[in-house]
């Protein structure tokens, strides 16, 4: 049976939990992240529906649709409002009509296609896309670099009280944290991240991003729509990842832990 939830609360939930120890068993109380289903709506129409952490939803929307060439810059999302559902939320996003019209013929080469291999080779290649060759050069040090995660973990609020979310900041060259965004999906935190980037005013290139979770080809290619010169993961990337950030230019980093990491591609932003 499908059971309406109240979403207007924190991202986080405290319940009653047993826990046992080697003192043997006791009552307690435990924070848990919450998870909401989210569904993406473009003019009228929905398009995907993601779990995610239920806030920050509006930067969401706007890094998604720029992070997934859905739009190209923020002046053609005219309107991004949110709405709460019995079983979730909603983001009704209203996007300029050429870029509509490309959503739709995108979906539609997408959609219902079999026994073509024509057909096939095009799904493929909207799988795989390849954004242009980053702009941003700011250098970093390695000592701001393991500053700046360390910076990073001490403002990841919700991974404290939960243990149970992703991370992606916005890092200056001089290891300030300009903003941090938080989800129990890499993918939805990097999101939230970029749409806030943008709403902010900050440019992305001047910059680095550092990110919670393996550096995966989707995460490479949301920073690189970005313009960022530079990703670094706390885990490890693909294959994929490594050869999209060595074509896009960009600077990528793995196993970002204390005082040692791997550089993937383009060492020079490393100084």
């Amino acid at each position: 049976m499908n059971v309406a939830v109240d979403w207007s609360v924190p991202p986080f939930t405290e319940i009653a939990v047993r826990r046992h120890t080697t003192d043997g068993m006791e009552e307690g109380r435990d924070f848990v992240a919450e998870e909401a289903p989210v569904a993406l709506e473009y003019n009228g129409i929905s398009h995907a529906v993601m779990l995610a952490s239920p806030e920050y939803l509006e930067e969401f929307a706007i890094g998604f649709s720029l992070s997934e060439g859905i739009v190209a810059r923020r002046s053609e999302i005219y309107e991004c409002e949110v709405f709460q559902e019995p079983f979730g939320m909603r983001v009704a996003i209203r996007i300029a009509n050429e870029r509509f019209a490309a959503l739709k013929e995108r979906r539609r080469s997408l959609a219902g296609r079999t026994g073509c291999g024509l057909c096939g080779t095009e799904s493929l290649a909207h799988a795989i896309r390849t954004p242009p060759a980053v702009t941003g050069e700011a250098a970093f040090a390695p000592a701001t670099l393991h500053l700046a995660l360390q910076r990073m973990q001490e403002q990841q609020f919700l991974q404290q009280k939960t243990g149970a979310v992703h991370a992606a900041a916005w890092i200056a060259p001089n290891g300030d944290i300009g903003l941090l965004r938080e989800d129990v999906g890499r993918h939805n935190a990097l999101d939230k991240l970029i749409g806030a980037l943008v709403e902010s005013g900050i440019d992305a290139a001047q910059g680095a991003l550092i990110v919670t979770s393996r550096a995966s080809y989707e995460m490479v290619q949301k920073a690189a729509s970005a313009g960022v010169g530079l990703m670094a993961a706390i885990s490890a990337p693909t294959a994929l990842a490594v050869r999209l950030a060595r074509q896009c230019n960009m600077t990528l980093v793995g196993f970002m832990r204390e005082n040692r990491h791997v550089i993937y591609t383009h060492p020079h932003r490393i100084s």
